[in-house]
């Protein structure tokens, strides 16, 4: 079906607002699916500031461009559907991942990592990509680890100190 010049702009500016806030975009090969699956496929990545749309290919290949990022022709073929990724690259993927296993529909066909075209297999493995959380809490232990190590190194004397005259009260008190 035909879609007119007003649609067809009115898509490339959703695809160019949604490429705006997405580092990262999952291509998937949707045939297969029905509307219900799709809209539990929405709704799961929702969680994760993620969203599917089904794609016109040489509508987001316009975008891509317009954007400043590449538009991986081999990507942009048959039935595609995209997961623009939220803040968060390795929830998206892994939220996606979830759903496939569960309901066998569709199949991960390739990513685009900013201007990084990725195959199948490294686009399934963003999923391995650490949360935004866990990097987080990956820094802070990064940057604690002087301080703690400096805190140990000045309490050493005096815990040794302190061990040695509390060896020395036992002993005597072992000896009264």
């Amino acid at each position: 079906m035909a879609i007119n010049r007003q649609k067809k702009e009115e898509l490339v500016a959703q695809y160019k607002e949604l490429l705006a806030k997405s580092p990262a975009l999952v291509f998937t090969n949707y045939q297969g699916t029905n509307v219900s699956q799709v809209r539990s496929l929405r709704a799961k990545l929702k969680d994760s500031n993620s969203t599917y749309v089904v794609v016109k290919n040489t509508l987001l290949g316009l975008a891509l461009r317009e954007s400043g990022r590449v538009a991986p022709e081999s990507l942009l073929k048959g039935a595609n559907a995209v997961v623009f990724c939220g803040e968060d690259i390795g929830k998206s993927v892994t939220a996606l991942k979830a759903w496939i296993k569960e309901a066998k529909a569709i199949e991960i066909t390739g990513a685009l990592l900013e201007n990084s075209v990725i195959d199948a297999k490294g686009a399934e493995q963003l999923s391995d990509l650490p949360t935004k959380d866990q990097t987080r809490a990956m820094l802070l232990g990064v940057l604690s680890a002087p301080a703690r190590q400096l805190v140990q190194i000045i309490n050493a004397p005096g815990s040794s100190l302190a061990r040695v005259l509390n060896a020395h009260v036992e002993k005597q008190q072992e000896a009264a």
